[in-house]
């Protein structure tokens, strides 16, 4: 059952263009453990996820960025993590610190967006990640891509999609203006 809800996502992910290649993975808590996507795989057929202890040994076929997803379950009450490479929302990470969408969705929702920066995998992204999570559900690594933290997959999809959407009216915004001079 994971395993076709992993995929279903996935498929979303790819579909919308948040996600490309092998890019991103995904997670759900499950007690003292959770099941993570395996490194390298496609998120459109992830097969079966690993099963990684919140706290000890970590099996090899794992996703590198199981340091920020446990982070997240131990810092936070969240019970599912997205994390994809849209293009708007790279982007728009390299140029700001903060985040502030303008379309009544992102508004509503998430009306800031934290930008943090650490080296993909690393303890430090982890720690940055899962601090910034502690109060909201959506975070972006600078240059690297979101992290959405919610109590299901369909959820931190939702903010995952919430995001890119709001950098890329951002991002037209912006050149609407310079268009119009």
């Amino acid at each position: 059952m994971l395993d076709q809800e992993f995929e279903r996502i996935g498929k979303r992910l790819f579909t919308e263009g948040l996600v490309g290649g092998n890019f991103g993975n995904m997670s759900v808590k499950d007690g003292g453990s959770f099941h993570i996507t395996q490194t390298g795989c496609y998120l459109d057929d992830p097969g079966s996820p690993i099963k990684v202890p919140i706290i000890g040994q970590v099996p090899q076929k794992a996703s590198s960025e199981y340091r920020v997803h446990r982070a997240i379950y131990l810092g936070t009450q969240h019970t599912a993590i997205v994390h994809a490479h849209p293009a708007h929302a790279v982007a728009v990470s390299l140029l700001a610190d903060e985040i502030v969408p303008e379309d009544s969705e992102g508004q509503m929702l998430c009306p800031t967006i934290r930008v943090v920066g650490a080296k993909p995998g690393s303890k430090e992204l982890a720690q940055e990640v899962g601090s910034a999570l502690q109060l909201r559900n959506v975070v972006i690594a600078r240059g690297h891509g979101t992290f959405a933290a919610a109590s299901s997959l369909d959820e931190a999809y939702l903010f995952t999609s919430l995001a890119e959407h709001a950098c890329r009216v951002l991002i037209l915004k912006e050149q609407y203006r310079r268009d119009r001079g």
